[in-house]
């Protein structure tokens, strides 16, 4: 551990009523003391809220009325000494405080810093410490619910569990390679069920992985068609705001759109794209190239086609084009045109997430969507009015639905960063070398290495095993105040 003190502003950068300036150190409390005057001269106790002013002891100075509380350790955040002060919130004055106490002997903190000495310190493991920073950026209840589920240690208690197990699972084989002659040679028919056994937890843990990654990072939603389907308007009313242009000339959106929102309480990045056909105009050819990557890389594509259109060849080719692997939802729109009165039959879910048809489409008298929706796998299509809202609420029920995320709010996700899902994914797969090494009667000291990595790998994720430029790259994301 650092035997330095570190100081930093700990509220977001710009004017408020209260800012904070953190400390913490071996020296914090002593430190804060130097620069702060209060009338009362007893020595400061541990969780106690001090009134007094920021003096610069040089000069004689004041800087502020303030408030100071001190933490002793290791019952504090950091599980060091912390002293916090609360000042006025003008950037200026904060920067003069943390200016006076570097000079009084403490130095700037480092990104993460704060968090990275609990961490140390054992108050916090490295899944819970970034959880600290899913916290600071939550933007919807969902992410919220999700950042408090692992910063509680919902993921590192199963982790931990796990661990347990496949560590008793590995002092069995080594225990074999050790005393083979008084306990007997390894059986595979005895190691192989628990093996399969921590595969299957791995597996069920897997499972809900992408939506957990998405709950954190978003959904990426994009919204692709021919010109003049109603793409921008579908937009707008998702957002109930007039955010694209709106026009009856084919090709008005040249550029992808980018927007967020949410649907009962999932974050969701809707992209509007410039419409998808053959064009001379050079400016519209790199909307239509954007439109195609963001379709790429989107977890889930609203393809909007026009209801009114007599004529579904062009709109087949376009969809065939589009990434397969990529969940679908077809959405016809301007149903009002065609079926002046619609009423939605049913929220039915279809194979794969896909929506199944909630209007009766033969009541609207225009081709039927059906036909070519089943054709390509799909067993329905959500018919939509963009300019009046009919079917809304059913397309963002089939948003959730397709992205598996219709019931985030009984579970939340246990794995939700890319870096968790990777290392049960490398436990997992070593655990399955290990198998394999099992099947073919080799030695037990191979099986050991599989397992032993296996049990590595899961260390990654609170921080058992991390290696220092793991954990150093981690508490990097962090702002400076944390």
């Amino acid at each position: 551990m650092p035997a330095d003190t570190i100081a930093a502003i700990a509220t977001p950068i710009g004017e408020g009523g209260i800012g904070v300036i953190r400390i913490s150190g071996a020296g914090a409390i002593q430190l804060a003391a130097r620069v702060f005057r209060r009338r009362n001269k007893k020595p400061l106790q541990s969780h106690r809220v001090y009134y007094g002013a920021i003096v610069d002891p040089d000069t004689g100075e004041t800087l502020d009325q303030v408030l100071l509380i001190p933490f002793h350790a290791p019952h504090s955040y950091t599980g060091e000494d912390v002293a916090e002060l609360h000042c006025h919130g003008s950037p200026y004055l904060l920067r003069r405080v943390l200016e006076l106490l570097c000079r009084q002997g403490a130095r700037p903190a480092q990104p993460g810093e704060f968090t990275l000495r609990a961490f140390l310190n054992g108050k916090l493991d490295l899944a819970q410490a970034e959880a600290v920073a899913d916290l600071i950026r939550a933007c919807s209840d969902a992410q919220l619910r999700s950042a408090l589920a692992l910063h509680a240690g919902k993921l590192s208690q199963q982790v931990q569990r796990l661990s347990d197990e496949l560590l008793g699972v590995l002092a069995s084989v080594e225990a074999h390679i050790d005393f083979s002659d008084e306990i007997g040679e390894l059986d595979p028919a005895v190691l192989t069920p628990p093996i399969e056994n921590l595969i299957a937890k791995l597996d069920a843990l897997l499972k809900d992985a992408q939506a957990g990654r998405i709950l954190r990072e978003g959904a990426r939603v994009a919204i692709v068609g021919r010109p003049n389907v109603g793409k921008s308007s579908l937009l707008n009313a998702l957002l109930g705001a007039e955010r694209a242009i709106v026009t009856d000339i084919p090709g008005t959106t040249r550029d992808t759109i980018e927007e967020s929102f949410q649907i009962e309480g999932v974050p969701v990045v809707i992209l509007d794209t410039a419409g998808l056909r053959e064009s001379a105009d050079v400016v519209e050819q790199i909307g239509i190239e954007r439109a195609r990557r963001a379709a790429e890389q989107a977890d889930l594509i609203l393809f909007v086609y026009d209801l009114t259109a007599q004529d579904y060849t062009e709109d087949l080719c376009l969809l065939e084009s589009l990434p397969a692997e990529t969940p679908k939802i077809l959405v016809g729109n301007k149903v009002d045109l065609v079926c002046p009165h619609p009423q939605p039959l049913s929220h039915a879910v279809g194979e794969g997430g896909v929506p199944a048809t909630v209007l009766s489409i033969e009541a609207t008298g225009s081709p039927s969507p059906t036909l070519w929706a089943r054709r390509l796998g799909s067993e329905g299509a959500i018919l939509i009015s963009a300019l009046t809202g009919f079917g809304l609420d059913a397309l963002k029920h089939a948003i959730l639905n397709a992205l598996h995320l219709q019931h985030i709010g009984e579970e939340t996700p246990a794995l939700t960063h890319t870096r968790h899902i990777h290392a049960v994914q490398q436990a997992r797969d070593h655990l399955h070398a290990a198998l394999r090494t099992l099947q073919q009667n080799m030695p037990p000291d191979l099986v050991a290495v599989d397992l032993r990595s296996a049990w590595l790998a899961l260390g990654t994720i609170t921080g058992v095993s991390a290696d220092e430029e793991l954990v150093n790259r981690i508490f990097r994301d962090f702002c400076i105040g944390k």
